[in-house]
C-alpha cells in the first residue's frame, strides 16, 4: 500500500436537501373549512354589528324609496296627482331621517336618557290630541293622525314606539342599578300602566296593528329584565284575552281574521286584499316581471305602496328580491341581538333589545299579513313602505342601535386604528406605511445618474 493510496479522501460535501413537500391536496380539499374559519373571523369582528346596521338600513331605506316611486305611481294619477307626488313626500322623510339618524349615532348615552320623558309625555299629549275633533284625522277608519297643513299629516302613535323604548329601558336600567328587579311590582310598576295608557289612547283611535307592536316592545323589555315565566305568561294571558275581545267586538277585524290563507276573494269581496297580495307575489317568479311592470298596482292590489309594498316587490323583483329584503331584515335584527348581549350597560341593552323587537315584529308582522299567515293588521313594513311618520321615529332608532354599536370597547377601538391609518389631504400619516406595489428606490446622491 502507497502513501498517497493510505491517505483518505476528503468527505464529499452534503447535499443540502429541502424538507419533504406535503402530498399535493385536491383542488378543492381544505376549502370549506378554509372558508368557514374565514367567514367566522369576519364575523367576530368588533365593527360587525356596526357596518350590518349602517348598511343593511340603508338599503332597505335605497330600496324602499325605488319600490315607492314604483308602486305609487299609478295610485297618484288615479288620485289627480303627479305621478312622483308619494315618492317625494317619501323622499322629504328620508332626507329628515337621515338627519335624525345621524344626530342619534352621534348623541352619548346620557342625553338619549335624558330625552325619554320629554318624548313620552310628548307622545301622549299628542295621542289625547288626535280624539279632539277637528284636530284629529280619519285615515281608512282609524282615527290616529293630526294634520299638519296642506298635504302632510303625522301619526303620534309611531313616536309612541320610540318613546317606550327610551323611557321603559331607562326605567329598567335605573331600577336594576338600585337592584329592585328581583321584586315583581318593580317589573311590573309603573312599566306596564303607561304601556296600557299607551294602548288605551291608541285603541280609542281603532288602530289594533300599532297596539299589537307596542305589546310586542313591552313583552321584549320585560323579557331582557328577567320577568319570571308565571309572570310573563301571565301578562301575556291577559293581553291575548284583551285582544281577543277587541277582535271579537269588530266585524272588520273578524273578517280579516278570516282572511287568513283565503285563495277567494270571498262574499263581498272582503277578503280581495289578502288574495291579490298572493296573487302579486305568485306571478312574480323567480326573478320578477320587471321593476315598474307590475299589474297589480292598476287598481287590483289596495294600498300598493304602504302595506302591500312586498307583494309589489315580489311582482317585479321576485323571488331574489323579497328573499334580499328578508335578509336585510334578517341581518338588522342579529346586529341588534349583538349589540344588546355584547354591552356592560343595562340602558343599552333594553333600549337595543326594545329596538330590536320592535322593527323585527313589525316586519314580521306586515309580510306575514301579506304572505297570508296572519291577519291584515295595517301596518307598514319598516325603513321600506312609504309613510313619513313611521320612516322618521324609525330611523331615530336607527341611530341609537348605531350609537350603542359604536359605544362598544372593542368598536371605538377599532374606529381609533381606522382613522388613524386614514391619509389626511393625500398625505401619510406619521408612523403609518402605505403598502402599494411600487418598488422601493434608494435614494441616489445628487449628481449620480
Amino acid at each position: 500500500m502507497t502513501a498517497r493510496s493510505a491517505k483518505t479522501a476528503p468527505p464529499l460535501p452534503a447535499r443540502r436537501t429541502s424538507p419533504p413537500r406535503p402530498p399535493r391536496a385536491g383542488r378543492f380539499s381544505g376549502g370549506p373549512r378554509r372558508l368557514h374559519t374565514r367567514a367566522k373571523r369576519a364575523w367576530d369582528r368588533p365593527l360587525t354589528a356596526y357596518y350590518l346596521i349602517l348598511g343593511g338600513s340603508l338599503l332597505i331605506t335605497v330600496l324602499g324609496l325605488v319600490m315607492v316611486y314604483s308602486a305609487s305611481q299609478i295610485k297618484a294619477l288615479q288620485s289627480g296627482l303627479a305621478p312622483t307626488y308619494f315618492f317625494r313626500k317619501q323622499l322629504l322623510a328620508a332626507v329628515l331621517g337621515a338627519g335624525l339618524l345621524f344626530l342619534a349615532s352621534r348623541l352619548p348615552v346620557k342625553l338619549h336618557r335624558a330625552l325619554a320623558y320629554p318624548l313620552l309625555a310628548g307622545s301622549v299629549f299628542l295621542m289625547c290630541l288626535v280624539q279632539i275633533p277637528g284636530i284629529g284625522v280619519a285615515v281608512n277608519g282609524n282615527q290616529n293622525w293630526i294634520n299638519l297643513g296642506g298635504p302632510f299629516q303625522m301619526q303620534p302613535s309611531e313616536f309612541g314606539k320610540l318613546a317606550l323604548v327610551l323611557w321603559g329601558a331607562d326605567l329598567l336600567a335605573r331600577k336594576q342599578d338600585r337592584k329592585l328587579l328581583v321584586q315583581w311590582k318593580h317589573l311590573l310598576v309603573p312599566l306596564v300602566p303607561a304601556a296600557f295608557l299607551l294602548l288605551g289612547l291608541i285603541m280609542l283611535g281603532g288602530d289594533m296593528g300599532t297596539a299589537i307592536i307596542l305589546t310586542a316592545i313591552l313583552f321584549g323589555l320585560l323579557w331582557l329584565a328577567g320577568a319570571p315565566t308565571r309572570l310573563f305568561v301571565g301578562v301575556l294571558g291577559a293581553a291575548a284575552v284583551i285582544g281577543a275581545l277587541l277582535i271579537r267586538t269588530s266585524a272588520n277585524r273578524m273578517s280579516r281574521l278570516a282572511c287568513i290563507g283565503a285563495t277567494d276573494p270571498g262574499p263581498g269581496d272582503q277578503c280581495w286584499q289578502a288574495v291579490h297580495g298572493i296573487y302579486a307575489l305568485a306571478s312574480g317568479g323567480f326573478f320578477g316581471s320587471g321593476l315598474g311592470a307590475s299589474m297589480e298596482k292598476w287598481g287590483e292590489l289596495p294600498e300598493p305602496h304602504t302595506d302591500f309594498i312586498f307583494a309589489i316587490t315580489g311582482e317585479e323583483l321576485g323571488l331574489a328580491g323579497t328573499l334580499s329584503v328578508l335578509a336585510l331584515f334578517a341581518a338588522l335584527g342579529y346586529a341588534g341581538i349583538r349589540v344588546a348581549g355584547r354591552t356592560e350597560d343595562p340602558f343599552v341593552r333594553y333600549a337595543a333589545g326594545g329596538v330590536t323587537t320592535w322593527i323585527t315584529a313589525q316586519a314580521v308582522i306586515n309580510i306575514g299579513a301579506v304572505l297570508g299567515l296572519l291577519p291584515i293588521a295595517g301596518v307598514p313594513l319598516p325603513l321600506f313602505s312609504y309613510g313619513g311618520s313611521a320612516l322618521l321615529p324609525t330611523m331615530f332608532a336607527i341611530g341609537l342601535l348605531i350609537a350603542f354599536a359604536r359605544d362598544e370597547p372593542a368598536a371605538r377601538a377599532a374606529l381609533a386604528a381606522l382613522a388613524t391609518r386614514k391619509p389626511v389631504f393625500g398625505r401619510k400619516p406619521a408612523g403609518v406605511r402605505w403598502k402599494t406595489m411600487r418598488r422601493p428606490v434608494k435614494k441616489r446622491p445628487s449628481g449620480e445618474r
